[in-house]
């Protein structure tokens, strides 16, 4: 009996132990429009997936949520060698999920698998040769030329388990373009603050916190739901009925009531991504136009003149309603290049709109297809719409065709379209990204990877090259400005704004909103 009674006090001790623990314990459910199209880290390149991805694999580096600084994950530091060789020393004692430990050859066989072909990461791997273990906690990066963008780069590559990969046939990242499946499609086993607990394909995810985690954590959320819920009615009456904690995206149009509301709040920031037009410049004769035998977007006159009868104050005010900050630059103004100077736009105005068609050779206007998206971006189609009714005012007419993401993305990498609409996120947060993605002449790599108008200018592909190679802060600075001001001058795409992005949530909720439009669950308190 004494043994008994022993027992049951030490239960009753541990119990009293647990209790504050039990107390703090806190689940955080939360939604947005979409899901997750795989956990294979390497497979599919979108902003949010990868931060979700966060909760469960790490990097050797990833951006501090507050300042954007680059922190160190899984490296503790680094230093450069020679200009093309950079040393990562890794942090030790770390545990991926199923207990294994951490090691250069880990880092080593994620950095590589980043480059498979299958791999949509290759744009941040951008500039590396290959990966060397020093010694089972010394990795080199060496690079086929300096990168003064590496760390940024690598804030997005995160690290698998190698032995886990190779028992379970995900040595190759899914190709997400095809129907084969590989292990770490379905499944997901990180060094990261949470463990996945279940992933049912467009229903839920569930997220536990990992015990051995070797982090500190700011937040206080042990258990994560998180919901895709196609509509924004139903998204926003799961947040009414205090069904759900937050919402990622709530439609512009239910702020004013979110705000009205004593028990919700609405926090929103400034996101990293500008929303703009593009225009075929390549084509001798565009498809569907009344103009024959030329291409009336290849004179900078008629894109200067599109640009300025887009009247985009109204645009944000009206449609946006304060979600947009308009914005005459291909980057928004937390990038590195920008400049108040640079972002300042072109004014609008009717009267000089038609005075440059006339210059051109279009005192009528003419005919010209337009496409875009109707559920990527805040309010597109609406966006669309409007300019369509601006550019008739100046006698051009529109042809405006809408439609889903999905088909709209490979339509226009497929060159099938006049003009068409684009945001552009910067994961960097340096210019260099879009300006290779956007407008260096179209080649191999990033090289003008996004650049669906085909624009080409001998001195931009002189800038871009230059910059990927120019180590020398200031005068890397200074070449990214001069490059989006030539943008500005050649009118390469017509900006529109910078998206500002407001999350909702119960008011007993704090977080830091991020830029990048992202959910750092490591610093959300469930109060």
């Amino acid at each position: 009996m004494q043994s008994k009674h022993r027992f049951l006090s030490l239960a009753a001790a541990a119990a009293l132990l647990l209790a504050p623990a039990l107390l703090h314990a806190k689940p955080f459910k939360w939604a947005s429009q979409g899901d997750v199209a795989t956990w294979d880290i390497h497979a599919d390149n979108t902003g949010f997936q990868n931060g979700v991805h966060a909760n469960v694999y790490e990097g050797l580096v990833y951006y501090n949520s507050r300042t954007f600084a680059v922190d160190p994950v899984l490296a503790t530091s680094w230093k450069e060698i020679s200009p093309t060789q950079v040393r990562f020393v890794l942090r030790q004692g770390v545990k991926f999920h199923d207990g294994s430990a951490f090691s250069a050859d880990d880092a080593v066989f994620s950095l590589q698998r980043a480059m498979a072909k299958t791999s949509n990461f290759t744009p941040y791997m951008e500039g590396v040769s290959k990966v060397v273990k020093v010694d089972e906690y010394t990795i080199d990066v060496l690079l086929s030329a300096p990168n003064p963008v590496l760390l940024r780069q690598l804030t997005e590559l995160r690290i698998m388990s190698q032995a886990w990969a190779r028992k379970n046939r995900s040595v190759e990242p899914k190709d997400i373009k095809g129907k084969d499946e590989n292990f770490a499609h379905r499944n997901a086993m990180g060094t990261g603050p949470y463990t996945l607990e279940s992933w049912q394909p467009d229903v839920k995810m569930v997220f536990k916190r990992n015990p051995h985690w070797w982090g500190t954590m700011e937040g206080n959320v042990t258990e994560i739901v998180y919901t895709p819920i196609k509509s924004a009615a139903t998204r926003m009456a799961a947040l009414l009925s205090g069904e759900l904690d937050m919402v990622l995206d709530p439609s512009p149009q239910d702020l004013e009531r979110l705000r009205a509301n004593p028990e919700l709040k609405v926090v929103e920031g400034l996101e990293y991504r500008t929303i703009f037009l593009g225009m075929d410049q390549f084509r001798e004769e565009l498809p569907g136009s009344n103009v024959k035998g030329k291409n009336p977007l290849k004179d900078v006159r008629v894109r200067r003149a599109l640009y300025q009868a887009i009247d985009e104050e109204t645009i944000a005010r009206s449609i946006l309603r304060g979600l947009g900050k308009p914005n005459g630059t291909l980057v928004a103004p937390m990038v590195a290049g920008y400049t108040e100077a640079v972002g300042k736009r072109l004014p609008y105005s009717v009267e000089a709109a038609k005075k440059l068609l006339a210059e051109a050779g279009y005192p009528d206007g003419f005919e010209v297809d337009f496409a875009c998206p109707n559920n990527r971006y805040i309010n597109d189609e609406a966006i669309c719409q409007a300019v369509t009714a601006m550019w008739s005012r100046v006698g051009v007419r529109a042809k405006l065709r809408t439609m889903p993401r999905s088909t709209y993305f490979p339509m226009i990498q497929r060159y099938e379209a006049s003009v068409y609409m684009l945001g552009w996120g910067v994961p960097t947060f340096d210019a260099l990204y879009s300006l290779q993605s956007l407008v260096r002449t179209v080649g191999t790599g990033a090289d003008g990877n996004n650049n669906s108008g085909r624009y080409s200018h001998p001195h931009m592909d002189y800038l871009v090259d230059r910059i990927k190679g120019e180590t020398d802060a200031p005068v890397r600075a200074r070449l990214l400005t001069e490059a989006l001001q030539l943008s500005n001058d050649t009118v390469s795409h017509i900006p529109l704004h910078s998206q500002v992005i407001p999350w909702a949530m119960k008011r007993n909720v704090d977080l830091v909103h991020r830029a990048d439009n992202r959910l750092d669950i490591r610093m959300v308190k469930v109060n």
